[in-house]
């Protein structure tokens, strides 16, 4: 007899994983967050130095930032606190650190509150009818859908690295393999990201990674380009 499953018990994690699959409509692939120019410059040439790069995002450059703002935003939803949700909208489209970062977070925010809205509406995503940037959206959907907070936290790092490493792949290039590979080796990245996301304060937001922004203003005028940022 085969064992039968229940999917509305495993509701959560249906709409996580939709929501930041590669096949959600936010136009992801479009954007490598100045890895492109780290690859023309020689400063990420094989899979060791794609990891560090994407570690280094994701724990000291916008990463850091994107935690904060996600789960910030979460609890204000959570608490139905809307004017708190609106000063973490604001604060997030003023944390982005170049011209090309900021496109690529309120394209993808955009674009990921429009779907969301579609599929899975719910009034809460109205009170961003402007727009908002990637982690305030994300951080947003998954309070008014209920979605446990680091389960989000870590379903939005992975969904950021695994965009990384497909941008990798390409520009290297890297093959599949060294791309799974990659991706393996930042699970404890991942975590580490999302865990800390939780602990540290408002008043501490910030990035560290003066480099990772210059590669990004290095990027606006590359002469050959096939990514966004």
């Amino acid at each position: 007899m085969r064992a039968s499953i229940n999917m509305a018990d495993k509701g959560d994690l249906y709409r996580l994983l939709s929501w930041l699959s590669p096949s959600f409509p936010v136009g992801a692939f479009a954007y490598s967050h100045s890895l492109e120019y780290a690859v023309e410059s020689g400063q990420v040439t094989d899979r060791n130095g794609l990891i560090d790069w994407i570690e280094t995002v994701l724990l000291f450059g916008s990463g850091r930032v994107d935690g904060v703002l996600f789960r910030e935003v979460y609890l204000a939803t959570r608490k139905q606190d809307w004017d708190a949700l609106d000063d973490m909208a604001e604060l997030g489209a003023a944390f982005q650190p170049t011209s090309e970062i900021a496109l690529e977070s309120r394209s993808q925010g955009d674009a990921f509150l429009t779907a969301t809205r579609n599929a899975w509406p719910s009034s809460a995503l109205d009170r961003l009818a402007g727009g908002a940037v990637y982690p305030v959206a994300v951080g947003l959907a998954c309070a008014a859908h209920g979605i446990d907070l680091l389960d989000g936290l870590g379903g939005y790092f992975h969904g950021f690295a695994s965009n990384l490493v497909s941008a990798g792949v390409r520009l290297i290039p890297l093959g599949q393999s060294d791309g799974q590979l990659a991706l393996a080796a930042l699970e404890p990245i991942v975590a580490e990201a999302a865990a800390q996301a939780m602990t540290i304060p408002l008043e501490n937001i910030g990035s560290a990674a003066p480099m990772l922004d210059l590669q990004s203003i290095h990027h606006e005028t590359q002469y050959s380009r096939l990514f966004r940022s």
